[in-house]
């Protein structure tokens, strides 16, 4: 009988992480230059939260001109309560909460320490290869 696979198995492992002090104009250009949306926020090596491109946009404004993004630091956009979970939490768990609370990206932890990002692309990414490995169940080789 097939278990339903924890976080681990579907997690970005050792993602990338910015310090709360850096400013928001560093922290955008490591996402830009790594190709990613979402990134940890860390205090002196602790987990103290997470940032996105989104969380950014808004605090900069649409105009991108106010506050400045060499003015404003990471703790100042960050997201402090944001979704944590341990690597051993089951997929459906993670899917169903980020589903209800509309998140984007979960921080995964092993003893309170950063291990992984779970995105909403980590999330397709997964459901293709289950849609494709059932496919190949079915004894099929076409998607329709």
């Amino acid at each position: 009988m097939k278990r339903i696979p924890a976080i681990k198995s579907v997690m970005t492992p050792f993602p990338y992480s910015v310090d709360e002090g850096a400013t928001v104009d560093v922290a955008l250009e490591f996402m830009r230059e790594h190709q990613i949306r979402h990134l940890p926020v860390t205090d002196g090596g602790e987990l103290a939260g997470m940032i996105s491109d989104r969380d950014i946009k808004l605090m900069l404004g649409p105009d991108f001109a106010y506050p400045k993004g060499n003015e404003l630091l990471v703790r100042d956009a960050m997201v402090r309560d944001a979704y944590v979970v341990d690597l051993g939490t089951r997929l459906d768990e993670v899917l169903q909460h980020m589903a209800e609370e509309q998140l984007g990206s979960a921080i995964v932890t092993r003893k309170g320490k950063l291990a992984g990002v779970f995105t909403v692309t980590d999330a397709c990414r997964a459901f293709a290869e289950h849609l494709r490995e059932q496919l190949r169940r079915a004894g099929g080789n076409t998607a329709a």
